[in-house]
């Protein structure tokens, strides 16, 4: 069974296709979020320790970190910005983290200085990104997220999708990174604009699955773009991907509707055993004003031992 470890310095979480689902939280990210990028210029991390303690308290497995505020200079401007931010979050909270950048320099210097096992979000298909990135990988021992696009762009095949996908777990595995450390993100399409995208990431993942046996992942609000009532379509979005063999998905934990369905899909999947995390979620619920859902915010159960990627790759826009 494919296991891809992660470790923050003191907890240690399983993604995995036994395991509950990994909820990434994706809101340490100024990418469309002018505020936060001016915050983050200034040296302001208000909205990021604000950010990062609401997605923990609200059942983030890990936490994505992001700090591309700018595309002047990203190389000279991003590093230390990230190292500052990964700091300030590692020491707040002890869940791990994704090193979230597309600046080489940015996503080195984040690893020398997290601690535990984070995630580097992420590699593409393209040449320069893999001869870039996998040393990197391979140095510090750590799970890379794969981005199934390369110098041609996102195909709108999705056999060309997963051709891409299979390629960068091949060079991987020339750099000695075994399969279960890449995490694949397949790019969900918004369903608005693309009306068969939804059956073609679920054929993806099975083939990801049965094929590559590899974890995966996605940037969830993609599929959602330009609709309204997004939160709707993520919720239902949840259980049918996890049903097909997603593993993680980079999203806002902040959103009852859509961490109810985790975990809703997570006690339909076996994967919350005697279906404690949702006892202890909800069995103070109580309807609130208008007919929403109130319950306590507990952590999601992690796997195992317990101790601004929309943007780059034009998929739409997955925080809101």
């Amino acid at each position: 069974m494919t296991r891809t470890i992660v470790a923050s310095a003191t907890r240690e979480i399983v993604i995995g296709f036994d395991q509950p689902f990994c909820v990434i939280g994706e809101r340490i990210n100024p990418t469309g979020r002018k505020k936060l990028a001016a915050e983050m210029i200034e040296g302001n991390f208000e909205t990021v320790i604000k950010d990062a303690l609401e997605q923990v308290a609200a059942g983030a497995t890990m936490l994505d970190v992001n700090a591309g505020v700018t595309a002047v200079n990203p190389n000279e401007t991003e590093p230390p910005l990230l190292v500052k931010t990964l700091e300030i979050v590692q020491g707040l909270v002890d869940v791990p983290l994704s090193i979230d950048s597309s600046v080489t320099a940015a996503i080195e210097a984040g690893l020398r200085v997290a601690k535990g096992r984070p995630l580097v979000n992420s590699v593409t298909g393209e040449e320069e990104k893999l001869e870039a990135i996998l040393p990197l990988v391979k140095k510090y021992d750590v799970p890379v997220v794969a981005i199934s696009n390369d110098e041609t762009g996102i195909s709108m095949d999705p056999d060309v999708r997963f051709a891409v996908a299979k390629k960068i777990v091949e060079r991987a595995m020339d750099h000695g990174i075994k399969p279960h450390d890449i995490v694949v993100d397949p790019l969900v399409m918004p369903i608005g604009a693309l009306g068969d995208a939804g059956r073609q990431v679920f054929a993806l993942l099975r083939r990801l699955r049965e094929e590559l046996k590899v974890n995966t992942t996605c940037g969830l609000s993609n599929i959602s773009f330009g609709l309204p009532h997004r939160h709707g379509i993520n919720a239902g979005f949840i259980p049918m991907v996890i049903g097909a063999g997603m593993t993680s998905a980079i999203m806002n934990p902040c959103r009852p509707q859509e961490m109810e369905a985790v975990r809703a899909a997570n006690v339909l999947n076996g994967t919350d055993a005697n279906c404690t995390n949702w006892i202890m979620t909800y069995r103070d619920h109580k309807p609130a004003e208008g007919g929403q859902a109130v319950a306590a915010a507990q952590p999601a159960a992690g796997g195992g031992r317990r101790g601004g990627r929309a943007a780059r790759a034009g998929a739409g826009a997955r925080a809101e």
